[in-house]
């Protein structure tokens, strides 16, 4: 049965979408059958993996709430191993119309649970609020992967972040556990950077992935053409970057194996 991932962090510009499309993409290289929903109304995961929007094919919001099953509006990418649930401009109504529906909180989860058992693991790249949309995505989860930036009020936002999680532990007698916080757009030229990693690391000790992700200007522009960073410069920073993430996600899933 596949494991479930949310990426999430309700600061924008961290790189969720980023780390989404890429550790997914690292993962598939693994001869994984990976599954992408992108929950972002903005739509950056399906046009980052070379998906062109089409309002004639089924998205998330169909699934959400117009009464379409998840395996509908799977897209296949140009990615082998690589399946796709794409986002569009819909879900920004999707918020407000979920409100008045029955378990409107698990929605999603209704939806995915049917089809993980086709897939390794399902990635949620999650819109950057803390609104029904993500609200769904962290129930639909078994755990939580946090990108953040390191900069002045990383620690600020990840904390609000963490006290969300647990409300919803609670509130939903939901086992959500962290996968990992990812340190991003990291420049170790700056005190700034290394100084804000080094709290993070004191203050959240192995939560905090060994791997971190370089800021790099080839991350950046492969969305532009479509393709993932392993497709556009594999021998890049930041292909090696989400390689080892990809392997260290890897290995912490056969440790728990080993102590289950």
């Amino acid at each position: 049965m596949g494991k479930i991932l949310a990426i999430t962090n309700q600061k924008g510009g961290v790189g969720k979408t980023t780390t989404s499309i890429n550790v997914a993409a690292a993962l598939a290289a693994n001869d994984l059958h990976i599954l992408v929903i992108d929950s972002d109304p903005q739509g950056n995961a399906t046009t980052g993996l070379g998906a062109a929007k089409d309002p004639e094919r089924p998205s998330l919001y169909q699934v959400l709430l117009g009464g379409a099953e998840l395996v509908d509006a799977v897209v296949h990418t140009g990615f082998e191993g690589l399946d796709l649930v794409p986002g569009d401009k819909n879900l920004v109504g999707a918020n407000l119309e979920l409100v008045d529906t029955p378990r409107r909180e698990f929605r999603l989860h209704d939806k995915v649970s049917i089809a993980r058992a086709q897939y390794d693991f399902i990635l949620i790249d999650c819109p950057p609020a803390l609104d029904l949309l993500t609200l769904n995505a962290l129930i639909a989860a078994d755990s939580v992967l946090i990108p953040i930036q390191c900069e002045f009020f990383a620690l600020e936002g990840i904390s609000e972040l963490m006290d969300t999680i647990g409300r919803i532990r609670d509130a939903f007698d939901h086992p959500l556990e962290i996968e990992g916080i990812l340190l991003t757009m990291f420049d170790d030229r700056t005190n700034l950077a290394r100084q804000v990693a080094a709290d993070l690391r004191d203050f959240f000790r192995d939560q905090v992935f060994e791997t971190v992700i370089p800021r790099s200007i080839r991350l950046a522009e492969a969305p532009s053409h479509g393709q993932t960073i392993l497709a556009y410069d594999v021998r890049s920073r930041g292909a090696e970057s989400y390689i080892r993430l990809a392997k260290e996600i890897l290995d912490h899933e056969q440790k728990r194996g080993q102590s289950a």
